[in-house]
Order: structure tokens, then sequence, then C-alpha cells
């Protein structure tokens, strides 16, 4: 890489967009890194501040150089941080940093640029540890006296440092605080006189916020900095607004307590404008500033409904409440401003005032709904379809937040009118309006009549999935919230839906049986037949048992579809229709539990069929184990007929490390599979054991299986009774080693929940283990274990990190252990006072449900016979 004309073309090259040459240069830029690391930064800086170089050209240097610091993956940056750190002579350090800083002044905006990405990665290393002290100091004196392009790239270098998401750099900045606020509130000044420097500013103001919390404690210094933001509210660079109102979003919410004043005296009506500013960027930040005052308000009052005293409540404004009459309207106006042809995922000033909305709703609840009313009576019916559009959106907009009693008669009364809408001539009204319908069934089904409105409403959501691909998923979600929401109680012979029941199933079968059907309609028509199944009503069963034959019989149509498939899209197609129909027919299976029998030997070999041509990286073996999973449980011990076959695929998932949700799956279905089959399950034991206790030693796999491994351990055992004595010394190792893991009390909540479901983990085990060890009369061969046991139940009862399910599997315990050694082998151990403390502890725990306080009355029981009505007053009622 020596000499200017070769770096000249190996950077040209690293942007080419053709991929060969880009290739080429990147491998040629690796390569002079590692044979000299320091003689290629110089190189590169070198380039970078070379005033005669074409812009270009040092912008890819500076890309270069920055990427010599920085990668994405933290290994790999961690990496690169220790060879500046460790392997660079301290001269070149110092060459690069300083011809880094002189090439901030550059006029070339190019070099600018990405001198301030090269500055910011190298301040991500050295400000942490204290080194570079004088760049801040260096960069305020740039924005103070230098030249606009310095001062415009300081800013940017400024921006970027704040902007990083290291975790050391940010924690550093706060003693940098004065010195950033110094330089991005002088740039911000409405006297600057290039827009540039100011845009430049603003945004590096609003990345720094987070770190200057000292400076808005004093009153001086936030009267300053928000004059500066409110005036830049006001610029003529619409850039420089949206910079303004993004920098007010985050004050509020980094400083809401500090806000009063500002609200009072400029910030409502400032917004308020700016929501109505003809630049739409503008506006959707003005937008959004309300959205973040809802937000914070809601996360105030929650957390103040949960202090304990006055003392601890966080300062509460009313900021939405207050403005309710001058903002609502507004943000009504905005959503007729939707744009027709955008797309469901494009975020436009209509879905920035519908979300903003949304939250307004829930902050100020029952203040909400006047001036809504107004504005949805005044345009239900108005010649512009975006009026009316508008309309139906601020109604469904307004249905989470009031209370429902208060909502109820409105929603009663506007039923009819807002069913009749999804005849409306515009698709978009008829989409909007099948949305709020589903708005209003999710949060306020109460006003919902069945002998009224159902009909109606089912018939023209139907009506709506049928007619138009666009209005698909909004239907399907609504046709969701109604079977769940009149499906009854289970085992009920009917419900409000099952009138409905026959003609919604030959509906959605038509829908998902045309060929000319978009994948994403598919997809969600066979959400909607999954529900109506999983909501079904007893007379409806029936019904279900036809589906069950055609649902297999669509599922039997993939397999030769697998050899049609010639591209991605076409895989992904196949693979979203399996996954969907395996879906639908584990619900069918789960409602008509061991009445799916017949269709059994059909079912497995289809899905067999599927797991046997599917290819790697697929959903379709998840989908189809969780599938098989409910057969197995539907035709408990029957199900061995299909072991043969079907333990190959679930030995591989067991064994497919690399696909962790799979293999996660795998362990689930062992369990269920071993907890169905009972001692029928013995013949594949070994495998199954093997392949849980590898994966428990595999530093491939989280923690996070490791509790479901070992509660498998104990569906094992429960399974086949005597005979997991054979696994006994083994298992009881790993249990015991697995009890020493504990969280240190500065630990994360990651740990501290990973030890609770670890023990948990544990418990199961052992419970399925004494039971199996008592039914087989071998309890002797247990006594080893029986101390190691005690002591987790010790460590439990010491530990205030407990679940209600960790608590409910001790128990367990406990009881079985006094159940399986009934000559009072063990009482000096029970007779501890801590494990007395334990159990009344569950036992009269309030909050816990009835199985878990049964369970400890249980053991309580137990622990009292084994005792021999010895003293035990603590045990008394």
């Amino acid at each position: 890489m020596e000499g200017s004309p070769d770096i000249n073309i190996v950077l040209t090259n690293s942007l080419s967009p053709d991929a060969t040459l880009r290739n080429a240069a990147e491998q040629q830029l690796t390569q002079a890194a590692e044979t000299n690391f320091s003689q290629y930064l110089v190189t590169l800086v070198t380039e970078l501040a070379n005033e005669n170089a074409q812009g270009h050209i040092r912008a890819a240097a500076g890309l270069a150089l920055k990427n010599a610091f920085t990668a994405r993956e933290f290994a790999h940056q961690a990496a690169l941080q220790a060879k500046w750190l460790n392997q660079t002579d301290q001269e070149t350090k110092t060459r690069v940093k300083e011809l880094a800083l002189q090439t901030l002044s550059s006029t070339n905006a190019q070099a600018g640029q990405a001198t301030a990405q090269v500055v910011a990665s190298i301040a991500t290393i050295e400000l942490p540890r204290n080194q570079w002290p004088d760049l801040m100091h260096s960069l305020v004196r740039n924005v103070s006296e230098g030249n606009p392009h310095q001062k415009q790239s300081s800013l940017t270098a400024i921006g970027f440092i704040c902007e990083s998401p290291d975790q050391e750099l940010r924690s550093s900045l706060v003693t940098h605080s004065n010195a950033i606020l110094t330089a991005v509130v002088q740039g911000a000044r409405k006297e600057e006189t290039s827009g540039e420097v100011r845009l430049a500013a603003i945004t590096a103001l609003g990345d720094s916020l987070e770190f200057v919390g000292n400076n808005f404690k004093h009153e001086g210094e936030r009267n300053y900095i928000m004059q500066v933001i409110c005036e830049a509210t006001q610029a003529d660079d619409s850039r420089i607004q949206q910079g303004a109102f993004g920098c007010l979003n985050r004050i509020m919410a980094l400083y809401y307590e500090n806000m009063r004043f500002y609200m009072e005296k400029a910030l409502f009506g400032l917004t308020i404008l700016g929501m109505k500013s003809e630049d739409e960027d503008v506006a959707k930040l003005a937008v959004e500033f309300w959205s973040t005052v809802c937000e914070e308000e809601i996360a105030i009052e929650d957390d103040n409904a949960q202090v304990e005293s006055s003392e601890q409540m966080r300062p509460f404004y009313n900021f939405s409440r207050v403005a309710t009459n001058e903002v609502v309207p507004v943000l009504l106006d905005l959503l007729t401003k939707q744009d027709e042809d955008a797309s469901d995922d494009e975020y436009n000033i209509s879905r920035a005032a519908y979300q903003c909305l949304q939250l307004y709703a829930q902050a100020v609840g029952a203040a909400i709904i006047p001036p809504v009313i107004l504005f949805v009576e005044g345009n239900l019916r108005h010649e512009d379809w975006h009026n009316r559009d508008a309309a139906v959106s601020a109604f469904g907009a307004i249905m989470d937040g009031p209370d429902e009693k208060v909502l109820e008669p409105i929603v009663k009364s506007g039923m009819q009118p807002l069913i009749g809408m999804m005849d409306d001539p515009s698709v978009q009204v008829k989409d909007s309006t099948a949305y709020a319908l589903g708005r209003i069934t999710e949060a306020c089904s109460e006003a919902i009549d069945p002998t009224q409105h159902l009909d109606p409403l089912v018939v023209s959501l139907f009506n709506g999935l049928m007619s138009s691909p666009k209005m698909a998923a909004s239907c399907c979600w609504a046709l969701m919230n109604l079977a769940e929401r009149f499906a009854g109680d289970p085992g009920a012979a009917q419900n409000p839906m099952t009138p409905h029941f026959n003609q919604s199933v030959t509906n959605l079968l038509t829908v998902t049986g045309r060929m000319d059907c978009e994948a994403a309609v598919r997809t969600a028509a066979y959400e909607v037949l999954n529900v109506f199944v999983q909501s079904s009503a007893n007379d409806s069963l029936a019904a279900v048992a036809s589906l069950s034959t055609v649902i297999i019989q669509r599922l039997e149509e993939t397999v030769p579809m697998q050899a049609q498939v010639v591209s991605v899209e076409d895989k992904i197609t196949l693979e979203d229709m399996q996954t969907s129909l395996c879906t639908v027919l584990q619900a069918i299976i789960l409602r008509l539990d061991k009445e799916i029998a017949p269709q059994g030997d059909r079912i497995m070999q289809v899905l067999l069929q599927i797991l046997n041509i599917v290819g790697g990286k697929s959903s379709v073996p998840e989908a189809t184990f969780a599938t098989i999973s409910a057969l197995s449980n539907a035709m408990e011990e029957d199900f061995v007929k299909y072991m043969d076959a079907f333990a190959p695929f679930l030995y591989n998932a067991l064994g497919n490390q690399e696909e962790p949700s799979l293999c996660s799956m795998a362990i689930g279905l062992v369990s269920d599979i071993t907890r169905s089959m009972g001692e029928r399950s013995q013949p594949y034991c070994d495998n199954f054991m093997n392949y849980l206790l590898n994966n428990l030693r595999s530093t491939a796999l989280a923690n996070q299986f490791k509790p479901a491994i070992l509660q498998c351990f104990g569906d094992i055992a429960g399974a086949i009774g005597g005979h997991f004595e054979t696994y006994l010394t083994v298992v009881a190792q790993v249990l015991q080693q697995a009890a020493t893991v504990t969280a240190a009390a500065e630990g994360s909540y990651e740990m501290f929940d990973y030890v609770v479901s670890l023990r948990e983990g544990i418990m199961d085990a052992w419970g399925g283990i004494i039971g199996a060890m008592k039914t087989s009369n071998k309890t002797q061969v247990l006594q080893p274990y029986v101390p190691s046991i005690f002591q987790l139940l010790n460590s439990i009862a010491g530990d205030s990190n407990r679940s209600e399910a960790l608590m409910r599997a001790s128990m367990g315990v406990i009881g079985d252990l006094a159940d399986a050694y009934p000559g009072g082998e063990l009482v000096e151990a029970f007779r501890q006072d801590w494990l007395t403390v334990l159990i009344k502890e569950t036992r009269t725990n309030r909050e816990f449900q009835s199985r878990t306080v049964d369970t400890a009355r249980w053991a309580r029981e137990q622990v009292k016979r084994q005792i021999g009505g010895t003293q035990n007053v603590m045990l008394q009622t």
C-alpha cells in the first residue's frame, strides 16, 4: 500500500458497486492492517488529511480508518480496541489524532464527515480510560473560533461521540457535560449564521441530553438551553426545526419534572403550532412530543400507584389533560391527512396522530370522549373518504383508556353505524372500520350484544376478508377477538358463536383454498381458523372432526409441492402454508382429544413425510413437533406404535444444537411423549438420556435450556418408574451440581431469574424421581441423596428470590419425601424450624393459587405423619 497511486486505487475500489472489485480492495486493506497496523493507520490518516485528494477517496480513507477501531460484533470490536491500546506505538497514536483534529477544518464536506467518525471511534476507546484529555476542549475551541466547516465537523464529531451505544463511553461523558453543552448550545443559537453549523449543533444537542442531567438541575443553565431549543423550532430551515422538536421529545422523556414552567410559557403553543406545520417531518415530531408527554404521564401514574408513601411520589403535572381541548382537535384534523397510496408500514403524519390519540386516551381517560365523539358525528357521513376514514379511526383509537362502563353506552349506540361503514365505497375506510371493530372487540367487548350485533358483525367482517386483501389483516384480527370473547365456558354445549361456526369455517376454507390467495392473507385466515377451533363449543365438535379431514388432506397435498420449489419465495410460501396447517391441526387435536385417534395413522404419516423432506433452517419441524406433541397427549400409550418411525427425527432434533429453538421443542416433546406413553417409553430412554445429558454439558446451548432438561429427567422418571434407577447416579450428580448455582447480590435480573428457574427444574426432577422410586419400592437407593435435597430446600428457604412455581415444586418434594419414608427415617430433618416456616409461608400466602396452597397443606400433613405427632407446635393450624 505504499505510494499514493496504489492507495488511491484501493480506496476507490473499496467503495465500488462492483462486488469483485470491492471485495478485493477490502482484502488488501485487511492484509495491510495485519502486516503493519501502525503504518496502515498513518497511511490512511495521511490520505484523509490530504487536501489535494478527491473527496470520495478521503471519505474512503476515513471509513477504513474508522473500521480499524470499530465493529458491529462485540468480540471483534474489543479485539480492535485492544490493538489500538496495546499494539500501536505512541508516536502513531499522536500522529493519527493530530491529523484527524486538523482535518476537521477541511473545506471538503466528505472529508469533514469522515473525520468526525474517526474522532468519535478513537474517543470511544480513549475517553473511558481518561486518555485524550484535551479532545473535548479542542472541539469546543473549534466551535468557538473555527471556520464554518470546522465548526460543523467538530459538532458532528460530538454528536457521533454522544450517540455511541458503548456503555463505558456513555458513563464517562457525564464528566464532559460542561464542554459538550458549551459547544452544542453555542452552535445551536439563532445568532449562528451557518445553517449547516446550527443543524449539526442541534443534532449533537439531541444526542447529548442524556449526559447533561447535572446542568439541567441549575435553573439558569436550563433556561438558556430551553431558550435556544425553543428558538430553533422557529428556524427557517425545517431540518433545524425537526432537530429542535426531537430535542424537546427527549427532554420531556428525561426531565419531565423540570418542564412545568416551560410548558406554561412556551411549549404548549410551540408544539401545537409545530403540529400544524406544512413540513410533514416537523409535524410528526411535534405530534410525537405529545405522545412522549402521554407516555411519561401514564408511567408516572403507574409508578405513583405503587409507592408506599407520598414522599416517594414523582411530580405529576397533568400536561395532557390540561391540553386536551387544544391538542386533540389538531390530532383529529391530522387523521384526515391519509395517503391512500402509503404502504402498510409507512409512518406518516396521520399514523403519528393516530398513535398519539391512542396514548392520549390512555393518559386522560374519559376526557378524550367529548372532542372525539363530536368529530366522529361530524365526519362519519362526510363526502370525502379521508374524513370518514378519520372518523372511524378516531372512534377505534379511544377504546383503550376510558373506563369500559363509560364507553359501553357509546359503543352500543355506535355499533350499527360502524358495522354499516363496512359497506363504504372506499376500501381504505372499510379497512379502518374493520380495525376499529377489532379494537372494540378487544377492549370493550361487553358492549357487543350477541343477539343484535353478532350476526351483521360476523357477516360484514367475512365479506371484507373475502373481498379485498388490503382489509384481510384487520378483518382477521377482529374475527379472532370475537371468537375468543364469545368462547363461553369450557365444555359448554353452545356459545354465541356456535350458530356462525359452520359458515365461518366454510368461508375460511374458501379463502385459504383460493389459488390466487396472497400468502399473508392465507396465513392470517388460517390463524382465524385456529382460534375458531380453539374457541368452539361442544355442539361444533362434529364440524371440527370433519374439518380435520380437510386439513389433513391439504397437508398431504403440500408434500409433492416440495419438488416444485424453484425459488426462495416458493420455499417460504410452502413452509408458511405447512406451518399454518400444522397449527390448525394441532388445535383440532387438542379440541377433539381422544376422538382424534381414528385419524392418528394418517396424521403421523403426513407429518413424517414432511419431516423427511423439509430442509434445515425451517420453521416447519417446530410446528410439526407441536402437532405431534398434541397427538401424543391425546393418544397416550397408544402413541407407541409411531415411535420407531418418529424416534430418529426426535433424536436428530435433540442433537441439533445449531437450531436452538428446534432443540428446545424436542426437549419439551420428550417430556410430553414420556408422560403420555408411561413405561412403554422405556426402550427409547437410553437415547433420550444421552442426548439430554450431552445438551446439559454443551457450551453451544444457552443456560436457559438447563431447567427444561432437568424437568425432563423428572418426567422420564415418572414415566418409567423404577427403571430410572439406571440413570440415578448420573442424574443425582447433575442435580447436586446444579443446586450450587447462585446469583450474587449485585447480579443481573436475568441471573436471578435463571437461578429460580434452575431450582424449579431441580425440584421437578426430584419430584419425579422420588415418586418413581417410591412406586417401585426402591426408596433405599435415594437415601444417599436426601441430605443434598434438604440442603437445597434450606437454600430456597433462606432466599427471598423465589417464584410460586418453585414453592409449589418444593412443597411437592417435601411431601413426596415424607410419604416415601413413612417409618420416620427422616424425622430429624423434618423437625428443623426453617422447614416448618417454609411450609407455613407457602400455605398462608394469599397471592398463591389454590393448587400451590393445597400442595403445601398436603406437604404439612405428610410431615406431621413423619414426625408422628411429636413436638410440632409450629405445624399446627
